[in-house]
């Protein structure tokens, strides 16, 4: 059975860093792609970080490529989010998601087999 637990989220400073973590069960990252989506208030699910091995590495969108840093634990089964230089507009619940990987990165929600719940980031002005 797979199986994703976000956590790791909290109250930071804008300016600040937070370390989100992914512990997964059920499958291998040699071939499951893993990404991080975030939620905002009133705002649609978008995909942020990705990592395939199939795909060919790591994928980061615009608004997060050179502060955000995602990466793998194999012998923990865990996946992070490094977050620096956080800004209020990076406020959001976070989620991780798994699926089969192909050699192109899913960016879209409907995409993602496997859900972990969300963890709460929030950022402060």
């Amino acid at each position: 059975e797979v199986q994703l637990q976000a956590s790791g989220g909290g109250l930071v400073q804008a300016g600040g860093s937070l370390t989100l973590s992914c512990a997964t069960s059920g499958f291998t990252f040699d071939d499951h792609e893993i990404a991080w989506f975030r939620q905002a208030p009133g705002k649609q699910r978008e995909g942020i970080s990705f990592l395939s091995k199939s795909a060919g590495g790591t994928y980061y969108i615009d608004s997060v490529k050179g502060r955000f840093t995602i990466s793998s634990n194999d012998a923990k089964n865990a996946v992070n989010l490094q977050m620096n230089s956080l800004n209020p507009e990076d406020t959001a619940v976070y989620y991780c998601a798994a699926r089969p990987g192909t050699r192109d990165f899913a960016l879209f929600p409907y995409e993602y087999n496997y859900w972990g719940q969300g963890t709460k980031v929030t950022v402060s002005a």
